[in-house]
């Protein structure tokens, strides 16, 4: 009897929405897209991610694992047609690997500072012809001359991880590079996300779900394509909520400890790293370690700093409103019903409020569980107006299989890329509708027994919450 070598049919129309989405990216980052083309362009691609990520449910076990990383690859390729087409973060990245490179600490001058003129070249800091035909996307440095790195005048805000990447791929990369050194780099890290999460679902859940990360137009167009630093964080978290998992809380720790040295934000990851985890010896493996490790990230850049290495981070977040709610679009949902003096201080009650629950009542054998929700809920109480940001959110969402965070994700986008055409109303809206899927699927999930997307139970008392499986001690 002859054996029927036929693909099934499910692989075959999630290989055709993958071979769609490949080229939609393609033609959304090589289109030069401005105005509102980029984010319908964006938005369409979110749409057949959907369709594809929905159509791989059907696709045989035996089919998963080849399909995930084949579309995984193709999809983060995407992201190196085109030089960086939402942000311009990645040029800074160059500008520090490149001090760092001649011996300076990136922490003691702005690239606008003429102590360091002589590190300058055409790309960065293009002629004055240049900045007169292109001066809207360019910098002015006051004499004549400009520079395509955001906020010259201002020292960095990256910490020490970050820098370090910043100095290995200065390092790696061949002369006249440019930003394809950075892009290239970024699109291995997205990569080993990739394989780390599948990793991890093949012994702890569904293969499927890496999709949600590999698949994630966020991916190409943020991580790998504007080449931001949060996808080498995501790797960090990714693999620090997978080492706490198996009860190896120091390694975890030192793993986390560097996620926070890469981009800060994963410091929200901590509460869900201690789910369950109730012994004095057991949160200190975990979160002083964690601690020490930023520190000792730190040490190097202050002994050879002659400034502070935090650079502008106190100005950043004035800038974004994240100290005066009435001065842009931080905290929307909370100012739909609250004074704005009082979103800041409600803020950080809610977020301490998710943290303690997730940390006393989560699921240690599922760190990454807690971890989504507190991450989640810090996104909707904040607000952020960078999309990139949601990377992390992202990742968790593959770990955890509770897809309706996405939302929270596009969200961000919408605030990104549409914010300054809608205002706060648009970014309201954006994050008013994701959260309301998740409470929606929250409540659809307590209502039949807490059952996750991927048939797992999950606890149904809380959308922040999950109740504990064991108590964990060393």
């Amino acid at each position: 009897m002859t054996r029927d070598r036929r693909l099934p049919l499910p692989v075959v129309v999630t290989t055709l929405l993958l071979s769609l989405l490949t080229a939609s990216l393609v033609l959304l980052l090589r289109a030069g897209a401005h105005g509102t083309g980029f984010p319908a362009g964006y938005t369409g691609a979110w749409a057949v991610f959907a369709a594809a990520a929905a159509a791989l449910r059907r696709v045989p076990r035996r089919h998963v694992v080849p399909l995930v990383l084949a579309g995984a690859v193709a999809v983060t390729a995407t992201g190196l047609v085109a030089a960086p087409r939402t942000s311009t973060d990645s040029y800074r990245y160059a500008w520090d690997g490149r001090v760092q490179a001649s011996g300076v600490s990136p922490y003691d001058h702005a690239p606008a500072d003429p102590a360091l003129a002589g590190l300058r070249d055409d790309w960065l800091f293009p002629s004055a012809a240049v900045c007169g035909r292109d001066g809207a996307a360019l910098a002015p440095l006051g004499d004549g001359r400009c520079t395509r790195i955001n906020r010259p005048a201002v020292h960095t805000i990256y910490p020490p991880v970050a820098e370090g990447w910043f100095l290995l791929v200065q390092a790696l990369s061949p002369d006249g590079v440019r930003h394809k050194g950075l892009q290239v780099g970024a699109a291995f890290l997205a990569l080993a996300v990739s394989g780390l999460l599948l990793g991890v679902l093949r012994r702890r859940g569904d293969p499927r779900r890496a999709a949600l990360w590999a698949w994630c137009p966020a991916v190409p167009v943020e991580a790998v394509n504007n080449a931001h630093v949060d996808v080498l964080a995501v790797l960090l978290s990714v693999g620090a909520l997978a080492l706490v998992a198996r009860r190896r809380y120091v390694t975890g720790g030192v793993l986390l400890g560097l996620a926070v040295a890469a981009k800060l934000l994963p410091a929200v990851l901590l509460p869900g790293a201690l789910s369950g985890i109730r012994r004095p010896r057991t949160v200190a493996a975990v979160a002083l370690t964690a601690a020490a490790t930023v520190a000792l990230t730190y040490l190097p850049y202050v002994l050879l700093s002659d400034g502070s290495v935090l650079g502008y981070l106190s100005g950043y977040a004035r800038e974004e409103g994240y100290d005066d709610a009435g001065a842009g679009g931080r905290y929307a949902l909370l100012r739909l019903v609250l004074p704005d003096a009082w979103a800041l201080p409600a803020a950080l009650l809610g977020t301490a409020a998710v943290s303690a629950a997730v940390w006393w009542r989560g699921d240690p054998e599922r760190p990454w569980h807690g971890a989504l929700s507190t991450a989640g809920t810090t996104f909707l109480l904040l607000t952020p107006g960078y999309s990139w940001y949601a990377l992390l959110l992202v990742a968790l969402v593959a770990l955890d299989g509770r897809w309706e965070w996405l939302g929270v994700a596009l969200a961000g986008a919408v605030a990104y890329l549409a914010g300054p055409v809608t205002g706060t109303v648009g970014v309201t809206a954006a994050y008013g509708a994701a959260g309301g899927v998740v409470c929606a699927m929250w409540w659809t999930r307590r209502r039949s027994g807490g059952r996750t997307s991927d048939g797992a139970s999950a606890p149904a008392s809380s959308p922040a919450l999950s109740a504990p499986r064991r108590r964990v001690g060393p």
